[in-house]
């Protein structure tokens, strides 16, 4: 057959012409993208090779290439490990304590401040509320250490002070969990709130005028008007929390972790830590990793998925 009489031919040569054109129209705009793309595939993408070494024996005189394949040997060993299973436990539960408390938490500080009629008292709260985010886990361990001594910390002395027995907050695996769910709220409570912030600024003033016509107060109002102004973000930041379930704060458990806590405070990240940095088991630690990632993947798909199920808002 004559490929020049095809009758689809013109159609995918106006359809290419169409694509150059816009090639050429818009050259400057994708000569800064550029850069970008070749960022992610060179330091996104290309690293990504490296979790073939979850399914080999890593050996660092030959390399990722020459490091013999050993299939899901390192699951078998994973899955028996009772340190994993201890690990992998102490993860859900602190995740689920900073998820079921830490993300209500920087909503309900959004809503408060969004209430506030003092502007300057408001900028003010809103500030300190951020200041936390932008001090480093290892400058915050020294000062919660001196906080939260059970010697001459406030918070112990207050609790002498009222009759009761000091309490080894960072020493004791009773506490140490609550210890760390209460100080990651302190330090990212402000910060989180600017998302909701943000979005209750974009609710339509008018809906509060209607409201206070129809004689709603303002708890009212709270509830019927603005929480559902709002309810797309909190849906996509609900998905992406549920998706960090398994993601621990590495940095705040690194710095605050003693062996006195291994049993309530181990997590996959300081796990993953020894095992590929301390003990330079770089194809165990990478199957860790990998399964956990794993894990992530599912929970958003399947949180994303109910959302839209629930309330047509989601990801994607």
């Amino acid at each position: 057959m004559n490929t020049l009489n095809h009758p689809a031919l013109p159609h995918r040569q106006n359809r290419s012409r169409q694509f150059f054109r816009a090639v050429r129209k818009h050259r400057l705009h994708l000569a800064m993208i550029l850069p970008v793309m070749c960022w992610y595939l060179l330091f996104r993408y290309g690293p990504l090779y490296g979790i073939t070494l979850a399914f080999k024996d890593f050996q660092l005189l030959r390399g990722i290439t020459g490091s013999p394949w050993v299939g899901l040997a390192n699951y078998k060993r994973l899955f028996g490990s009772y340190d994993f299973k201890n690990v992998f436990t102490n993860t859900l539960v602190i995740a689920g304590l900073n998820f079921l408390f830490g993300f209500p938490a920087p909503i309900l500080l959004a809503l408060m401040l969004n209430e506030l009629r003092a502007q300057k008292f408001k900028r003010v709260a809103q500030s300190l509320s951020y200041l936390p985010h932008f001090i480093s886990w290892v400058i915050l361990t020294g000062i919660f250490m001196e906080l939260l001594s059970p010697s001459r910390g406030p918070v112990n002395t207050l609790l002498k002070a009222v009759g009761l027995q000091p309490v080894y907050f960072l020493g004791d695996a009773r506490y140490f969990r609550g210890t760390l769910v209460v100080t990651n709220i302190w330090k990212t409570i402000g910060w989180n709130s600017i998302v909701y912030l943000a979005a209750l600024g974009g609710v339509n003033e008018e809906l509060y005028d209607a409201a206070r016509v129809d004689g709603c107060g303002r708890w009212a109002r709270i509830w019927h008007v603005t929480l559902p102004g709002i309810t797309p973000v909190v849906t996509i930041m609900l998905i992406m929390a549920v998706g960090s379930l398994v993601e621990d704060n590495f940095d705040q458990v690194f710095n605050l972790l003693n062996p006195a806590v291994y049993s309530t405070g181990d997590v996959l990240g300081t796990y993953i830590y020894r095992q590929g940095i301390t003990n330079m088991d770089y194809s165990y630690s990478t199957a860790v990793e990998l399964f956990r990632n794993l894990i992530s993947l599912i929970l958003v798909l399947s949180a994303n998925f109910i959302s839209k199920r629930v309330n047509e808002y989601g990801l994607w």
